[in-house]
């Protein structure tokens, strides 16, 4: 779970409102991970591991539709907290919020950024 001081820094951003948001369920899915590995560094722990969590926790074990939801959810996050660690250097669990926010405000420059070479004229 994200501390108040955590989510104040991440509403801090500049990004806009639906990045802000992605960013929340990186971090949360961040958080997740970790709990379910023991541990808050090194790689992804284990389809098998996940699946072991989720079907301890009440809520999400009560209702099957919504564990295979999640379940599919968490495998997306752990894909993109992949790329993100791999880009970086790192491994996934490796991440913190700041790695996250950098990422998220890098790709949201990346968007907004004009290209290298402005376009030629057009044709004619």
């Amino acid at each position: 779970m994200l501390s108040p001081d955590e989510l104040q820094e991440l509403e801090a951003t500049l990004l806009p409102t639906l990045e802000r948001h992605h960013l929340r369920l990186l971090a949360h899915g961040l958080r997740t991970l970790q709990t379910i590995a023991g541990h808050a560094s090194g790689g992804l722990p284990e389809a098998g591991a996940i699946e072991a969590w989720a079907a301890a926790q009440p809520v999400i074990a009560a209702d099957e539709g919504f564990a295979e939801a999640f379940l599919h959810q968490l495998d997306g996050v752990g894909q993109q907290l992949a790329t993100i660690a791999a880009a970086a250097g790192r491994e996934p669990l490796d991440l913190d919020l700041a790695d996250l926010i950098h990422w998220a405000t890098e790709e949201a420059d990346r968007r907004v950024r004009p290209p290298a070479t402005p376009p030629g004229p057009p044709p004619g």
